[in-house]
């Protein structure tokens, strides 16, 4: 959604200085019987079938009595550790990040957590935007290439429309899947009065792919997958939870989930390992990776730490809503320039070139603008 910089485009095309970089986890031994004097050690045999028996016999009744516990019984032990350790390694927090009210395309305002300064980007994540928009707000024409963006409406409804003839609404729960690959320029811009409310998020594509042709995976809110249990639901708009599967295609693997859980209830997602992953808190309040850790609010964004799962707690007295995201790191160099994304400073300038003069993907650019 970012517009603020293509006002600047001209004036910098050719100044590779212009171009901003963002850079880049006891038995004892068994022997005779010390308790028996020595003297009682040569005993007759009789002695000896009488200690037998009297080690035997109750053996007999022993073996049944254990034989006959109930299975939850003979397993409390360890699925009591289970509870309370649901994963191997359970991720923690390592960072919080309030986001922050700031202006962004025209008169629109966006929380950005990554993206920012603190947190410039979480491989393959490179922005994060909880927009709010009233008419005649929005983000007009503007250009992306190299990466995808994931636009997530919360309330109302947003009107995006390209250069190739693409035009659609999302509204209340629909979600737009975007790969601008070699080249986009579209508007995106609010379809009902009252505040339009929603996420943004941009994800890297890998050097292979970022030249590829655009394309688009849209559904709406009935369309979502969506699962429920123990007072824990969720939307399922990328990777599985609960044993199911969204039918969203990522090309750099993402899992994307809107998770909605009521006051007492806990959550045990498990999350690939090796992978990036972050919570963004849209309602309420929730404990997040210990049990007894400081709950955090809403507009937080919570990056976490390596490990193979996450818990989540909620303990207040209203519901939490959130979303886990968490994919697979590209581990490329990244250079952005505005809404464009790539691996070094010459694409960056080829990309600004290729915009201005209307080829390499932006051939209808010059020629076109949204109604």
């Amino acid at each position: 959604m970012t517009t603020t910089m293509m006002m600047r485009l001209r004036q910098h095309l050719f100044s590779s200085s212009s171009s901003s970089s963002i850079y880049t986890t006891r038995l004892a031994r068994a022997s005779s019987n010390p308790f028996v004097p020595p003297q009682k050690r040569t005993s007759t045999f009789a002695s000896k079938k009488l200690l037998l028996l009297l080690l035997i016999v109750p053996l007999a009744f022993l073996i049944p009595t254990v034989l006959l516990l109930p299975p939850a019984r003979r397993t409390m032990s360890s699925s009591s550790d289970a509870a309370a350790a649901p994963f191997e390694k359970p991720r923690a927090v390592v960072k919080k990040l309030l986001a922050e009210s700031q202006p962004e395309g025209q008169g629109a305002t966006v929380r950005r957590s990554i993206g920012r300064h603190e947190l410039r980007n979480l491989d393959p994540f490179l922005m994060l935007d909880e927009f709010s928009v009233s008419k005649p707000a929005g983000f007009p024409d503007h250009p992306h290439r190299g990466f995808e963006t994931v636009t997530y409406m919360l309330e109302g409804a947003f009107t995006h429309q390209d250069f190739a003839g693409h035009k659609g609404t999302i509204r209340a729960g629909d979600v737009q899947w975007m790969t601008a690959g070699r080249g986009i320029v579209h508007s995106e811009m609010p379809a009902a009065d009252g505040v339009q409310k929603g996420l943004q998020l941009w994800i890297n594509l890998s050097s292979k792919d970022k030249m590829i042709e655009p394309r688009y995976q849209e559904l709406q809110s009935k369309d979502i997958s969506r699962a429920e249990k123990d007072g824990v639901e969720v939307k399922i708009i990328a990777g599985e939870a609960f044993g199911v599967r969204s039918p969203v295609y990522t090309r750099t693997p993402t899992m994307f989930m809107d998770f909605t859980m009521q006051p007492g209830s806990q959550l045990h997602q498990p999350i690939p390992e090796g992978w990036n992953a972050f919570v963004y808190i849209i309602d309420g309040e929730g404990v997040f990776g210990r049990e007894k850790a400081s709950p955090i609010s809403a507009h937080h964004c919570i990056v976490l730490g390596p490990g193979d799962g996450l818990s989540v707690w909620s303990k207040s007295g209203a519901p939490l809503r959130f979303a886990l995201v968490a994919g697979q790191p590209l581990g490329e160099p990244v250079v952005q320039h505005g809404p464009f994304v790539m691996n070094t400073r010459a694409e960056i300038q080829q990309a600004m070139e290729d915009y201005y003069y209307g080829r390499n993907g932006f051939e209808k650019a010059s020629q076109w603008s949204s109604t």
